[in-house]
């Protein structure tokens, strides 16, 4: 018989890179943190193959509105400064606040984690995230999906998206803005949010940036209260409460989501047709990292703006005679805001200018 001592030892999922066994134990520790944010319509416990919600009681003519979104690379920096526990914050904003704009009230969430290798503590921290996101924005963390790709990704890598779904009544939905004038009221961004990581982390930290990284621990800027890690790592905030009660309770005729493409492209998106709008340069503070950023790419004012929300990462249309009592909601709701400027008839453009320059 032949001699069987040099047969190779039979292969198994995890010489390939996949553990069940981590897997498993990552959905056993995820799962206390999905429940907490489960709402009376879920009909459905973590664990089961899909997820089922009823509709809120008491809608018309209910109608669904989705969205789907990720952090970018933002998540390099959770890695380098081995801190996971915000960046599940980052990517239920970026959803959330896709929907509300166009009058959604967030009801349940799915995420995507795909790492190189599952580490159920760094799950973990990405899960406590995601479902303090979810409290926030008031919607069920229902389920997500677990995954491990060893040879897309390194060990350590990890991917993170998500996924939301909304309820509107359909008469309520919101239209892109006609002629009538209203003014826009800009709602602190803080920082970057999720939005131009790769200029950001090309400018700042160069091409790569690891654990320990000497620039991450340093100050952001001379005087900064935190380093540049943290100030990087700062979680977006969650605008969809407070536009929602905008909506309802001040006549808010729109709403633009400040993320990719910068202030001009993101407001042009509720215009009309024959609506424009003028946001006056100046007219709100800009948060020093988007300086620190500009000096040191050097990257030019257009591109700033094109990358950037520089400091403004929603804007809300209000008539004008609510705008003393939207400033004061959204200061009770704990935002900053502006007056950054106004609709008037025109081509559906939107375009940023000088203050009290002439229109």
């Amino acid at each position: 018989m032949p001699d069987q001592t040099d047969a190779p030892a039979p292969l198994t999922y995890a010489a390939a890179g996949v553990s069940i066994a981590a897997g498993d134990e990552a959905v056993r520790r995820l799962a206390p943190y999905a429940r907490s944010t489960f709402g009376p319509e879920v009909l459905t416990d973590i664990g089961a193959f899909a997820a089922i919600t009823a509709l809120p009681a008491g809608l018309n003519e209910p109608v669904l509105v989705t969205a789907n979104d990720g952090a970018g690379t933002k998540p390099l920096v959770a890695a380098a400064l081995g801190r996971w526990d915000t960046i599940g914050i980052d990517v239920v904003a970026m959803c959330v606040d896709d929907i509300v704009p166009l009058g959604a009230t967030p009801l349940l969430f799915h995420d995507q984690i795909t790492a190189g290798r599952l580490d159920p503590d760094v799950v973990e921290q990405i899960v406590v995230g995601l479902a303090g996101g979810c409290r926030t924005a008031g919607c069920s963390l229902v389920g997500g999906e677990l995954a491990e790709h060893p040879d897309s990704l390194a060990p350590g890598d990890y991917d993170i998206a998500g996924f939301v779904v909304g309820v509107a009544e359909r008469d309520q939905l919101k239209r892109p803005l006609d002629p009538e004038p209203a003014v826009l009221v800009g709602l602190a961004s803080g920082g970057l949010r999720c939005n131009g990581y790769s200029l950001a982390r090309r400018v700042l930290l160069g091409r790569d940036a690891r654990p320990g990284d000497a620039l991450l621990c340093a100050p952001a800027w001379p005087g900064a209260q935190c380093s540049l890690g943290e100030e990087l790592l700062r979680p977006s905030i969650i605008y969809a409460p407070t536009v929602l009660a905008l909506f309802e309770r001040c006549g808010a005729r729109g709403a633009a989501h400040i993320t990719g493409g910068g202030l001009a492209a993101n407001i042009a998106r509720m215009l009309g047709p024959e609506t424009d709008a003028i946001v006056r340069r100046g007219s709100w503070p800009v948060p020093t990292i988007f300086e620190c950023i500009a000096a040191a790419g050097p990257v030019e004012p257009a591109e700033m703006e094109q990358v950037f929300n520089l400091g403004i990462g929603m804007v809300v249309a209000i008539p004008p005679d609510h705008v003393d009592d939207a400033l004061d909601l959204v200061h009770r709701a704990d935002h900053e805001a502006w007056v950054i400027g106004e609709t008037l008839p025109g081509s559906g453009a939107a375009r940023l200018t000088v203050p009290d320059a002439a229109q």
